[in-house]
């Protein structure tokens, strides 16, 4: 069977990621645990997370985030 220990992967990645984006200021509603499997060659069958749809300028904002974090 799958869906045990990737399920509790995958929802725990995206609370993970819905932490740090509110921690940022970033709301995306649409965070969760996606019942999809995909077959990653290097790791297996895995859960999926969905990021869900986002306003344009919630999208601009987190643009905005990535950019400053990725100036590293």
């Amino acid at each position: 069977m799958i869906a045990g220990g990737l399920a509790a992967d995958a929802e725990c990645a995206a609370e993970e990621l819905r932490e740090a984006l509110a921690g940022a200021g970033v709301s995306l509603p649409g965070v969760h645990a996606d019942p999809r499997v995909w077959d990653d060659p290097g790791r297996g069958p895995v859960r999926l997370v969905e990021l869900g749809s986002v306003l344009p300028g919630t999208a601009r904002h987190l643009a905005g985030l990535v950019r400053k974090g990725a100036v590293a």
